[in-house]
């Protein structure tokens, strides 16, 4: 019988990580939202996307290297490179939304569901990286 576990040690990293980009992501949408020229605002924000994404993923990922399975794993570069350009890509779409002038209750909803459908898309785009063989048992 195979068992599958988990690395605790990955798991708090993962925890520790998903914490500090959290809170990295906050701390830059506050000064983005103070920032009045458009060129600097735009340098922040794509500096902000970079650390939010990047620390989303790499949660993310960290999480997937704790679980450990009875079968060979590995996971292709361009994939796993696609999965991190579309964290990215809407942790800067949510950061642009949320760092307006005003933010109202729409521009909130709709910037939490644009970052539910990337971490999804991050998610299974991650998951589609994996290169796992399959192991063959004789009884």
């Amino acid at each position: 019988m195979y068992t599958t576990t988990y690395d605790y040690w990955l798991v708090v990293s993962s925890f520790l990580v998903a914490t500090l980009a959290s809170y990295t992501a906050l701390d830059l949408s506050s000064h983005i939202t103070e920032l009045a020229g458009r060129r600097i605002r735009h340098i922040w924000l794509v500096g902000g996307a970079a650390a939010m994404g990047i620390g989303i993923w790499s949660m993310h990922f960290i999480g997937m290297l704790a679980f450990s399975l009875p079968i060979p794993l590995g996971y292709d570069l361009v994939t796993t490179g696609y999965s991190l350009i579309i964290a990215i890509f809407f942790s800067y779409l949510v950061l642009y939304g949320v760092t307006q002038t005003q933010l109202t209750s729409f521009r909130l909803i709709v910037s939490g569901i644009l970052m539910g459908i990337g971490i999804s898309a991050m998610h299974y785009t991650g998951m589609a990286a994996m290169q796992m063989h399959r192991i063959f048992i004789t009884i």
